[in-house]
């Protein structure tokens, strides 16, 4: 009985281990089968959710490229409407210019028609003056060529300084205006002919043979003595005769009396010079000599007068005061005695009067008229009279006005 109870409980205990084992598996396989149906159930879920967001990003993105071709149609409006007033732009600018060009082209034609005219009035204005000049008589050309030589006398005198030149120069206007018979030019005759004397007591220095002498005084330095002894002097040699009677040692003496030369001075000899020094004081005579050649040739006074002058106090300073140098020095002072430019006497005054000869044609045309008309005029003034004593009655013509 026991073992009948053993085997009972022992197959109760089987059977609990079995039906345990089977609700075991039977409850792995529910939780199983309830997993799936969940991550079924969430995968459904998860792409229901998915469709269903496909479904708004396609929807918007639909309206995003809506909104984005609306954007680029506002964008072509605004493209368009830049263009429309870039278009009102230049065609206001391309009305503007063809103003501007209208305008310019208009004055320019004004411009070309004012210069055309200007040009037109100066062509005529040439021809006329032309015309004059064919039209004038032998009389107003010999008048003008009088001027001319007038105004050559001028400037060769008071810018060249030539005389010569000055007085033949007058004296062929005074020809040109008596071959022109005109009765206005009588004054101006007048004027020249002082004028020609007022030259002709102008002094001229021989440039020509000052230059010459100034040469020849250069050419004397080397026989000058200098005030200072020098070494290196050579001395002239003197024949000694061997006899020995007194007529020869008299002779002798003599010789060297002539040799000697005693010389008194006041200066203070400090110093001998050297033959290089006495060179260099000859050479700057010399230098002051020829400066005083080139203010010679350009007749320069200033530089002229100075440089003689100072070839004076070299001469002085460095030179001994012997018979040469006296000479020397009388020359100097001859030179600087003479005057390069003189004093020019005026001689403009005939030329004004020909330039305003048309004047002294009407005074003279009024002292022609009758008695009858010129007797008031010399009641109201008396016409002056010239240092002659002869009345002038071509200066009482103004009266009569």
């Amino acid at each position: 009985m026991a073992e009948l109870i053993e085997k009972q409980e022992q197959q109760s205990d089987n059977n609990k281990v079995h039906r345990s084992r089977s609700g075991l598996w039977l409850g792995v396989i529910m939780l199983l089968i309830i997993i799936s149906v969940a991550g079924a159930g969430y995968y459904l879920f998860h792409e229901l959710r998915t469709q269903q967001a496909d479904l708004g990003g396609e929807v918007n993105k639909g309206d995003m490229q809506l909104i984005e071709l609306s954007k680029q149609i506002s964008g072509y409006q605004a493209q368009l409407a830049a263009i429309q007033s870039q278009l009102a732009t230049v065609e206001a600018n391309v009305a503007g210019k063809d103003a501007h060009f209208t305008k310019t082209l208009a004055d320019f034609s004004q411009l070309h028609s004012e210069k055309l005219d200007g040009t037109r009035n100066e062509l005529n204005a040439a021809i006329q003056q032309v015309q004059r000049q064919l039209g004038k008589t032998r009389g107003d050309w010999l008048i003008a060529d009088a001027e001319y030589l007038l105004s050559i006398a001028n400037q060769r005198l008071y810018l060249i300084g030539d005389v010569n030149t000055t007085r033949e120069a007058l004296e062929a206007a005074d020809q040109r205006l008596r071959e022109s018979g005109d009765a206005g030019a009588f004054k101006i005759r007048e004027q020249i002919a002082k004028d020609i004397t007022a030259i002709q007591n102008v002094a001229v220095a021989d440039i020509v043979g000052m230059y010459a002498s100034i040469q020849s005084l250069q050419d004397q330095i080397d026989r000058l003595t200098l005030f200072l002894p020098y070494t290196g002097k050579a001395l002239t040699p003197q024949p000694v005769t061997q006899e020995s009677s007194d007529k020869d040692v008299h002779a002798l003496l003599d010789q060297l009396g002539q040799m000697v030369t005693i010389r008194h001075t006041e200066h203070q000899i400090k110093e001998i010079l050297t033959p290089e020094e006495a060179q260099f004081i000859r050479e700057q005579l010399s230098v002051k000599l020829e400066m005083v050649k080139i203010a010679l040739v350009q007749q320069n006074e200033q530089l002229y007068q100075i440089s003689l002058v100072d070839a004076k106090k070299w001469l002085e300073k460095n030179f001994a005061q012997n018979s040469e140098t006296s000479r020397f020095i009388n020359e100097l002072e001859r030179f600087t005695a003479i005057k390069l430019r003189s004093h020019f006497p005026d001689i403009s005054l005939s030329l004004k009067m020909l330039r305003d000869i048309t004047k002294l044609r009407l005074e003279v045309d009024k002292a022609m008229l009758p008695a009858e008309k010129a007797k008031p005029a010399q009641v109201e003034a008396a016409p002056p009279v010239k240092e002659s004593g002869s009345v002038e009655p071509v200066d009482a013509a103004p009266a009569a006005q």
